[in-house]
């Protein structure tokens, strides 16, 4: 029984670092940041929120209202 909660507790602890990212991304050539899911690897896209990645697409979606980019 005890084995059990310990595994238990040992993925409840490692689940967070397996949660999605989010990133705020601006296209170059449209000027309109969007969020996505994974880091982009194209150039045509940067990712505006430095390296910060977002838990959930919620959280992306109301920093990227702060974004100075993002709003003009």
């Amino acid at each position: 029984m005890k084995k059990v909660l310990l595994v238990t507790a040992l993925i409840a602890m490692a689940t967070p670092a397996l949660a999605a990212e989010f990133f705020i991304v601006r296209d170059s050539a449209t000027k309109k940041c969007t969020i996505v899911d994974k880091r982009p690897t194209v150039t045509t896209t940067t990712v505006v929120s430095g390296d910060r990645a977002y838990t959930t697409r919620e959280e992306a979606a109301t920093a990227m209202k702060t974004v100075k980019v993002c709003t003009d």
